[in-house]
């Protein structure tokens, strides 16, 4: 009886990072209407995804994740979500096209609308209200009816969520990715940059190719996946009772499925083996991420495999490495060793984000580039010396112009990120650096490319991103 798992199964577990209403009939209605939706995803889907990332994980492909760090009810636009599709676009095509593997693309879009919080309260001017958790729980002015959790912001963020996957699959499917437009990609204040300009050498290249398949009978008609491509969602299943609302039995296989996105993942705060997120999870076929930070130990990542895992399948497990540049060769290897030793077939990613964001003089929240790419590069010298596979990157990034993070070549100061400040959360590249990350990206992917063509030994088999 103690594995028995049902939907509701997390509400016996202790619980962090989560809000508490204060009007819980209103909760309970809000969950009432939310399970009376359709679903935002289908089974199939994360099925389908599921079996790309199993090609990441044998060394066979590359995962790239990204978006906004938290989704806003205000800059809500079709604009943004076109641009952000645009910019994760680019990276994809240089990837593709620089290190000469599929490239599988998650967004942290459609459903990335709650985030955990290092303190319960905020304090200003002497008055303590609840911390901005994000916009499908409360609201970022600071007073108390804003501040207030309200279960009816889970309504406004399912529908926007609906929206928003509504434009992605009409910009995946409808032909607005197909290859041959690959110039039309680029954002306009990238344009006039000089990495706009190797962009478009690179897209010139990639357009003689196309011309040279299409001569031999390879066109967008005869062809499909030259015109249209795979684009999944995914965010942090933070707000249980969201994720419970729009969990549904798939008639297929009679397994159960969280809808709200194709993948899922557990962040660094709320990893407990213990507690509900952990507990809700399990029970759900959507593939899984699962935060790694530098207090993640060998034995408890093995335990929590075993749990969200337990039949060991290519592609249900991705670990999402968030370590801090200069601290990755300390607390990786010993990861990779332990899944190496016990065969688990997981996806690693790394997330250089997270550990290194810092506080500007003057107060802003802002990750500087160069530590971003430091970190980068260190989970790819660390898997090099392991013998694993890097198989994914996991990067807030936006489409939008906006001054968030310190460097690049676009050469962001601390006196210019007010310029374009726009995060409701935590800062992100605009696309000139994200732009530019994915050029150095595959420059690493190619030096490594003797692991991303797998290999035949049982540890990199096993071991592989």
């Amino acid at each position: 009886m103690a594995d028995l798992w049902t939907p509701d199964s997390w509400r016996k577990k202790p619980i962090q990072k989560v809000p508490v209403y204060p009007d819980t009939d209103k909760l309970i209605g809000v969950e009432r209407t939310l399970q009376s939706y359709p679903p935002l995803v289908f089974a199939g889907e994360a099925r389908r995804l599921r079996g790309a990332l199993a090609r990441v994980a044998d060394g066979k492909a590359f995962l790239l994740q990204g978006g906004d760090c938290a989704e806003s009810f205000a800059e809500f636009h079709a604009d943004n979500i076109r641009d952000t599709f645009r910019a994760l676009l680019q990276m994809a095509v240089v990837l593709i096209y620089g290190a000469a593997l599929p490239v599988v693309k998650v967004g942290r879009m459609a459903g990335q609308f709650a985030k955990p919080r290092s303190q319960d309260t905020e304090t200003r001017n002497g008055l303590e209200l609840p911390a901005y958790r994000g916009d499908s729980i409360n609201g970022m002015d600071f007073t108390e009816a804003s501040r207030t959790p309200n279960p009816e912001r889970m309504i406004q963020a399912h529908n926007q969520s609906a929206a928003t996957l509504n434009l992605l699959r009409a910009f995946a499917q409808g032909g607005y990715a197909n290859l041959h437009k690959v110039h039309e990609w680029t954002l306009d204040f990238v344009a006039d940059s000089p990495l706009g300009e190797r962009y478009r050498d690179m897209a010139d290249r990639l357009a003689e190719t196309l011309a040279f398949m299409a001569a031999c009978g390879l066109t967008p008609e005869s062809t499909p996946q030259i015109r249209e491509t795979d684009f999944f969602t995914s965010h942090e299943a933070l707000l249980l009772h969201y994720e419970e609302a729009l969990t549904r039995v798939d008639s297929t296989t009679g397994d159960w499925y969280d809808t709200s996105a194709h993948m899922l993942w557990i962040g660094d705060r709320t990893r407990q083996l213990d507690h509900a997120h952990v507990e809700f999870l399990r029970g759900v076929g959507n593939p899984l991420g699962l935060k790694c930070g530098p207090t993640t130990e060998p034995d408890e990542l093995l335990r929590l495999i075993d749990t969200l895992d337990p039949k060991n399948e290519a592609g249900r497990m991705t670990l999402i490495v968030r370590m801090g540049a200069q601290k990755v060769e300390q607390y990786l290897p010993r990861l990779i060793r332990a899944i190496g030793r016990e065969g688990k077939r997981v996806v690693w990613s790394c997330d250089p984000m997270h550990a290194n964001t810092v506080r500007s003089a003057s107060g802003l929240k802002t990750r500087p580039f160069d530590k971003i790419l430091q970190e980068v590069r260190e989970f790819f010298d660390v898997h090099r010396a392991e013998g694993s596979y890097p198989g994914g990157v996991h990067f807030e990034i936006t489409g939008q112009d906006v001054t968030e993070c310190v460097g690049g070549a676009q050469a962001i100061t601390e006196a210019n990120l007010s310029d374009r400040y726009h995060t409701h959360c935590d800062p992100r590249l605009n696309a000139k650096q994200a732009l530019e990350l994915a050029f150095l990206l595959a420059e690493m992917l190619k030096q490594n490319r003797g692991h991303l063509h797998g290999s035949d030994t049982p540890h990199d088999r096993v071991a592989c991103d």
